[in-house]
């Protein structure tokens, strides 16, 4: 796809939500049910996903550890915002390779320190790109793609979260 395609294909989009704002508004939804053992089973639309117990609080390793996923939607969504804006703004990519690493401190979640953060301390989002763009060019096709990548900013700017039964 290249820049004139993808902005015939989000053109009248981009119309429709100038047009009608809450047209823009869609609700993402995810659901899950607990499994055997300490699992819990999630539809991704592609399969089904069983996360389970990370090896440092007690998992066998056969379940997906959720904080795994996390990191792995951040670099999905990263990568697919980068090849948009690399597209949009007319940046070549021969390739890029996307890693993101996380720093937790198992003592928190597992009730062991109550000083320990539950939670992420730090994550890391790195590109590794193959292009000939100037400097100048990478960098903002780095600043677009943390602005406009969904899951980065979400991380970020924290949403307002409410938890119901």
């Amino acid at each position: 796809m290249d820049a004139n395609e993808l902005k015939s294909l989000q053109a009248p989009l981009k119309q429709q939500y100038k047009d009608n704002p809450n047209s823009a508004v869609i609700t993402l939804k995810a659901k899950g049910r607990i499994g055997e053992g300490v699992t819990c089973k999630v539809d991704t639309g592609a399969a089904i996903a069983e996360a389970g117990l990370h090896p440092a609080t007690g998992g066998d390793g056969t379940g997906l550890c959720s904080g795994d996923m996390l990191l792995e939607a951040l670099v999905a969504c990263a990568g697919v915002t980068l090849k948009a804006v690399a597209t949009a703004i007319e940046v070549d990519l021969r390739d890029a390779t996307l890693s993101a690493e996380g720093d937790l401190d198992f003592r928190g979640t597992l009730g062991v320190a109550k000083e320990a953060p539950v939670g992420f301390q730090s994550i890391r989002l790195n590109f590794d790109l193959d292009t000939d763009a100037s400097n100048e060019q990478l960098d903002t096709l780095i600043k677009l793609t943390e602005r406009y990548c969904v899951v980065l900013q979400t991380i970020t700017v924290s949403p307002e979260i409410r938890v119901s039964r």
